[in-house]
């Protein structure tokens, strides 16, 4: 395969920049890394440690977490990836699509393949998948927090919170403010203006871009951390948490109990983080690897369905067999637009907003050789909720791999329903006087329609009739916007204070307890999420 026809297969995989053949255009800049001292690489770490809370994952949620936690206590921060701070693809909108086409053992940005033939990404970076995403940011709705069970007040605070150091109202392009009336004209309606807030119709959203283009990440929250009381090492990929059954009163308790974490560097070295002696009662470990890594991580220590752990040979320490059930992936489909006007690069700026659906859009891509090249704009919609569910198992007893993940896109009938509902809606919305400007006369939705099933690229079976038949190009050429959650639920895996079920001293704090995902983008709630079980476990020690 050519080089070429990599940055076309990545292009297909990557649903928040939507990579072609010559990419984005820009400049490079780098942002200056903050004056962390307490950011650290793993291979310097003493062999043992201890501390108050130990967090491992410093992405969406466990960066603010961390941060809140420090303010009262000793906390360790265990982050597989790097520094986000000095990389130019990080920082900068203008190269987008090099930080997801750049793909090494320790690049910011991990590929997998679903076992349904779907390529996708995972973070690998201090601050998570908001150093790899599109950077749009809504919060959830007041019923998604309701459902979450969340104090609807201490909400707010936390999303404000965030709020204050990494969010900016986007200034809006030629082509985003024609995708804005465009929605409009197609009925996605009431026009809400600019809004954080998740609300049916069109509006305009927050993003973690700057004006000046670059982008703010959640590793930006560790501002707020008390230096004296934390400490973050990169480079340090969990092994496995280590577990005793403790006595109590002369008798030896029911459930096991989480003490430490063996972690390595990067050298290959192994080293351990324990809970202090005398905080062993009320210190916690907190797993916040994302909805891959933390039902991984439970399971290579022990937690998880049992014939499943003993058939690779893990000792079982509690048999667990919700753990890894009821994983989900929002599908997506896209259309590509071709336009003769030049379009301004863009991060996702606008969405619409319907009861099943969202409608979003990227620009600034050339498709074609440099001499003869067009622009496009990709107009995309996910899923809200979809009804499908799958599962993850663990391939092999490397925590540096990644597990196997089945979503079952479209297992259930209502999901491809709403997903025709939604192109039918884009293919509207196309249409649009509003939108007229940036379309060839001659290209109808129809032809559109066959124009991006013949660039589609996954490992699913193709139909013939994908170019003709909104069912079939729904499921055939379905992709990911990275927005994959549970395995690890509220009410099944951990309880309503994200405490694994069964197991004392273990909390689970990221989106693999999610059964939906908040909002049109996740990235807000996960912050917020951080910031609010920081505070409650704060002011929950005395």
């Amino acid at each position: 395969m050519g080089w070429e026809s990599q940055r076309m297969l990545i292009f297909i995989s990557a649903v928040a920049t939507l990579i072609f053949f010559l990419g984005f255009h820009g400049f490079c800049y780098a942002l200056d890394s903050p004056p962390y001292g307490f950011v650290k690489n793993a291979s310097y770490a003493p062999r043992v440690s201890y501390h108050d809370y130990i967090i491992v994952g410093g992405g969406t949620a466990g960066c603010p977490l961390a941060a809140t936690l420090s303010e009262r206590f000793d906390v360790l921060v265990l982050e597989r990836g790097g520094s986000p701070y000095g990389n130019p693809n990080i920082s900068n909108l203008a190269s987008q699509n090099d930080i997801l086409a750049y793909i090494t053992p320790t690049s910011p940005a991990q590929s997998f393949v679903s076992e349904d033939g779907v390529i996708n990404r995972r973070a690998r970076c201090l601050g998570g998948g908001t150093c790899i995403n599109a950077g749009f940011y809504s919060r959830a709705s007041r019923q998604e927090v309701m459902d979450m069970g969340l104090n609807p007040k201490l909400v707010d605070q936390s999303f404000r919170w965030v709020e204050r150091e990494v969010v900016f109202r986007p200034q809006l392009t030629e082509w985003t403010s024609a995708l804005r009336a465009g929605l409009l004209e197609a009925g996605v309606t009431p026009d809400n203006g600019f809004t954080y807030d998740h609300l049916d119709g069109t509006k305009v959203g927050g993003t973690i871009f700057d004006p000046a283009g670059h982008r703010h990440t959640a590793a930006d929250l560790l501002k707020y951390a008390d230096p004296a009381r934390i400490t973050v090492l990169v480079r340090a990929t969990a092994q496995r948490i280590l577990f005793r059954n403790v006595t109590a009163g002369g008798h030896r308790k029911k459930q096991p109990q989480a003490y430490g974490v063996v972690y390595k560097d990067l050298d290959g070295n192994i080293h351990e983080a324990r809970l202090k002696q005398g905080s062993i009662s009320a210190g916690e470990i907190i797993v916040s690897a994302g909805a891959l890594g933390s039902p991984q991580l439970l399971m290579l220590s022990g937690v998880g369905p049992a014939d499943h752990l003993r058939s690779l040979g893990i000792e079982v320490v509690l048999d667990q067999p919700m753990l890894g059930q009821g994983i989900s992936d929002n599908p997506m489909n896209v259309l590509v637009v071709p336009s003769p006007e030049r379009l301004a690069l863009t991060s996702i700026q606008v969405v619409g907003i319907r009861p099943g659906y969202y409608i979003e859009s990227l620009t600034g891509f050339n498709l074609g050789a440099s001499n003869s090249s067009f622009q496009i704009g990709v107009v995309v919609e996910k899923l809200a909720k979809p009804l499908s569910r799958g599962f993850l198992r663990l391939k092999n007893l490397d925590p540096e791999d990644n597990p196997s993940v089945t979503y079952n896109y479209f297992a259930e009938a209502e999901d491809l329903r709403t997903c025709v509902e939604a192109m039918q809606t884009i293919m509207r919305t196309v249409d649009t006087e509003a939108m007229s400007e940036f379309r060839y006369p001659n290209q109808t939705v129809e032809y559109l329609q066959g124009l991006t099933a013949s660039l589609m690229v996954n490992n699913r079976g193709r139909s013939p009739q994908d170019a003709t038949s909104l069912e079939q190009y729904c499921k055939d050429l379905v992709l990911t916007f990275y927005h994959f959650h549970g395995g690890c639920e509220v009410g099944k895996v951990v309880d309503h204070d994200y405490r694994v079920i069964g197991v004392d001293g273990l909390r689970v704090i990221d989106g693999s307890t999610f059964n939906f995902s908040p909002g049109t983008n996740p990235q807000a709630t996960l912050m917020m999420l951080g910031r609010y079980m920081g505070l409650l476990i704060r002011n929950g020690r005395k």
